[in-house]
């Protein structure tokens, strides 16, 4: 239960993780099966291709036209057998991996809905995007592969050696010495991929990741006439990016030379072999014929099997970058036999709670409060204090290391996550907006929208006016974030966002600190109607805003040190006092 910095996981999960997607190609069992067979009817045809060669060989030294007539029958149905064996096996396959791609990021993306918020805090948003996008895109370019390209290969060399092994087993003895070098240097290949693969998609991560901080914050750059600045930036992390890149691009340059000289020194030595069984009355032409075909056709699954390899090797690192995500434990966790809660009057109770996230650096310590249904609670004190940590915890954000917290009497770790917050509105001091209509984003994460609802929320917010003069209304598309509407705009569709939820309980967390006079008029009107028999915890610097609560608690290295109303407290002329006096001296 208890939330660290230090992340749970485990760690038999982070080993090379090929083995980690059997769950997922078991759902497509059915559709790699029929490619399976398709394939093995692909590759039963390279044997019969090499003894049609050799036969043809006689019938053309024989000049026996009508039995070549026959043959050449004969190829064309068996192209056609192979060719659309071949379609089955490139189509069924594509669709297997697809799917699997698919299943493999929901999943991903359906865990980290899971995680709490510190896991996002403490991730770069680029990189996460980068696993979810890129890295899941070449798993499933891999898992296509290897069953479009590697397993055929891998048959077609089999089915191929056996065939050679059947002409003449001395020959195919001996052309196979160089055959165990060539797959240690392979194997060692590889490996220097895999490491060169994980530097350079750690490297395209962190370039991933200055995207998104760059675009989120363009209008800072340009404030600070920080473009040179950031232009270094890149430059300096898309030169690493470069040189990761190209260590990898140099090794496989190396690699294809390498292996292919080997296995032309191996072709040298079968010709020379063959010459001599064919002096020696061991073979006849027509037969080495056969075995020439034979060998022409390793060359091409020989080919693809190093390639193939390599690519393997490379994605693998994304593989361990995709699972070390399912490896993280959630440390905010459902309880499995979590009850709904029933809709509640309001009272929140946090009984002797306490809360770190690092365990030597206390938020919270022995917080006992109590607040009553309907009632306004404040929350002042320096930054740091624990006030937004203290209402983190009502919706479960996060959990305490100790204590507990009860509304209505029901301790909040034994309901089920979704009916606890969606009895809890937030009103946040930075407004998120998303892509989509105004109406949208009102009814955010409701599946059906009541325009009408969606309109009431809207007038009760103060937003109705303005939304009437927007171009197309409810339905105008707000951009990325909302930057096509202001500040005072944007708090009230979030205000109207709570309004629509209908919450018992209230979080107000700096609402109108960052707005002008007149929009702050506007919000705080907004605000009252909401804050209307509901209980509300209101985090505010500016205690001009704060005056009106039922309750101030003025909190101070994670405890409570003053409780009253604001007479109350300023007849007290202890740190409330203090503080008021400081922002109004002037």
């Amino acid at each position: 239960m208890a939330h660290l910095s230090t992340r749970t996981t485990d760690l038999k999960k982070l080993r090379s993780s090929y083995w980690q997607l059997l769950p997922f190609l078991r759902t497509q069992t059915g559709t790699i099966g029929r490619a399976l067979v398709c394939t093995l009817i692909f590759t039963a045809f390279w044997p019969q291709l090499a003894q049609l060669a050799g036969t043809a060989t006689e019938y053309l030294s024989t000049g026996q036209v009508g039995k070549m007539a026959q043959l050449s029958g004969v190829l064309a149905i068996a192209f056609l057998i192979n060719k659309t064996a071949q379609y089955g096996q490139d189509s069924l396959m594509a669709k297997a991996a697809l799917n699997i791609a698919l299943a493999l990021r929901k999943a991903t993306y359906i865990h980290l809905q899971k995680l709490d918020l510190s896991y996002f805090e403490t991730s770069k948003t680029g990189d996460l995007t980068y696993r979810l996008t890129e890295d899941v895109d070449r798993i499933g370019e891999v898992i296509k592969k290897l069953f479009h390209d590697f397993v055929p290969c891998v048959l077609q060399l089999i089915v191929v050696l056996i065939y050679m092994v059947y002409l003449n087993w001395q020959l195919t003895v001996a052309t196979f010495v160089i055959a165990p070098l060539m797959a240690l240097l392979v194997g060692w290949f590889g490996e220097l991929l895999l490491r060169f693969s994980r530097r350079s998609q750690s490297r395209i991560s962190d370039l991933s990741s200055l995207l998104t901080e760059v675009f989120s914050g363009i209008r800072l750059i340009r404030a600070f006439a920080a473009e040179e600045y950031e232009i270094d930036r890149f430059a300096q992390i898309a030169e690493q990016n470069r040189q990761a890149n190209y260590s990898a691009a140099w090794l496989q340059a190396i690699q294809h030379p390498v292996i292919g000289f080997l296995y032309a020194l191996s072709i040298i030595f079968l010709l020379l072999l063959g010459t001599w069984q064919i002096a020696s009355e061991n073979l006849t032409g027509s037969s080495f014929v056969r075995y020439i075909t034979a060998v022409v056709l390793l060359v091409d699954p020989i080919a693809h099997l190093t390639e193939n390899y390599n690519l393997f090797k490379q994605a693998e690192a994304s593989v361990d970058r995709v699972f070390e995500i399912m490896a993280v434990n959630p440390a905010v966790l459902e309880h499995p036999q979590a009850k709904r809660l029933p809709t509640v009057s309001g009272k929140v109770e946090f009984q002797r709670v306490k809360f770190a996230y690092q365990l030597e650096q206390p938020v919270l310590q022995e917080i006992g409060l109590v607040a009553f249904p309907g009632e306004a609670i404040a929350l002042v004190g320096a930054s740091g204090a624990g006030k937004t940590t203290l209402v983190n915890l009502i919706p479960r954000f996060y959990d305490p290391q100790a204590g507990q917290i009860l509304i209505d009497g029901i301790d909040i770790r034994n309901v089920t996550l979704r009916s606890l917050r969606r009895q809890i509105g937030i009103v946040p001091q930075e407004t998120i907006l998303f892509s989509g209509t105004i109406a949208q984003n009102i009814a955010f994460g409701q599946r059906q929208i009541d325009l009408e609802a969606v309109e009431e929320a809207a007038r009760v917010a103060n937003a109705h006016q303005f939304i009437q003069q927007l171009s197309e209304g409810y339905q105008t598309w707000v951009g990325e974030r909302g930057v096509n509407l202001s500040g005072g705009q944007r708090q009230r569709i979030a205000i109207a966002r709570a309004v629509l939820l209908n919450p018992r309980i209230l979080i107000l967390d700096e609402a109108t600190s960052a707005l002008d006079s007149e929009s702050e008029t506007l919000v705080q009107e907004a605000l009252e109607r909401l804050m209307e028999n509901r209980t509300v915890f209101i985090i505010a610097h500016r205690l001009a805003t704060v005056r009106r609560a039922d309750r101030i608690l003025v909190l101070e290295k994670g405890q409570i040190v003053e409780s009253g109303t604001h007479p109350e407290l300023l007849d007290q002329g202890g740190r409330y006092a203090g503080y008021y006096a400081q922002q109004f001296s002037a």
